[in-house]
């Protein structure tokens, strides 16, 4: 082998021995991308996965929620309406009492509301025609007590049941209906007490 061969076979095995190195490195380089790489994508798949567990553990939370809430507001309804339901047959009881029995209360409901002061009571023509005797003179002497006086208007007044008392062109409506809504709130409350208390 001549001096030029030997230098050539030398620049070639050298030029080999390069080129191997560079793909050993360019491998290795790869495999550490590929390993990386790796890694990487179980890391995302195990957030992803976290993530999907907690976004799923979120919603039944949500879900539980709004269901309990629906139930709840049900419920509230349901109570709602059933003391609706007991207010309007206390109101359909006093509207159907006995003669008696109904200018009693209205009798107690004058000495609640009368002022002491010179005024007139309206009662619907109905009452007016089935009055008891003596109710006027009874109506008179409760506003004396209270340091007024209440005139029985002739005229019957365009209500239901109960009265209005006039003092000075002021109205207070002291019908049956107008009792029941101002203490709406307070009946209600008594009636929740008395049926739902106990559940």
């Amino acid at each position: 082998m001549t001096g030029i061969e030997k230098m050539k076979s030398q620049i070639l095995d050298e030029a080999k021995a390069a080129a191997e190195s560079k793909i050993a490195e360019a491998r290795r380089q790869a495999d550490e991308m590929i390993r990386a790489a790796g890694e990487e994508a179980a890391k995302q798949a195990e957030a992803i996965l976290r993530k999907s567990e907690t976004d799923v553990a979120n919603y039944h939370e949500r879900l539980e929620s709004s269901m309990d809430l629906q139930k709840r507001t049900r419920i509230l309804s349901a109570k709602q309406e059933v003391i609706a339901e007991v207010l309007g047959k206390a109101y359909e009881k006093v509207k159907a009492m006995e003669p008696e029995e109904y200018f009693s209360m209205l009798l107690k409901m004058v000495e609640k509301y009368a002022l002491p002061q010179d005024g007139e009571i309206c009662v619907s023509p109905a009452d007016l025609k089935r009055m008891p005797e003596g109710f006027r003179d009874q109506v008179s002497r409760i506003a004396e007590e209270k340091g007024g006086s209440l005139t029985l208007s002739g005229e019957g007044r365009n209500i239901e049941n109960g009265f209005v008392l006039i003092y000075g062109g002021i109205e207070e409506n002291c019908t049956i209906n107008a009792m029941f809504d101002a203490k709406k709130d307070e009946l209600s409350d008594i009636v929740h007490r008395l049926i739902f208390s106990q559940a």
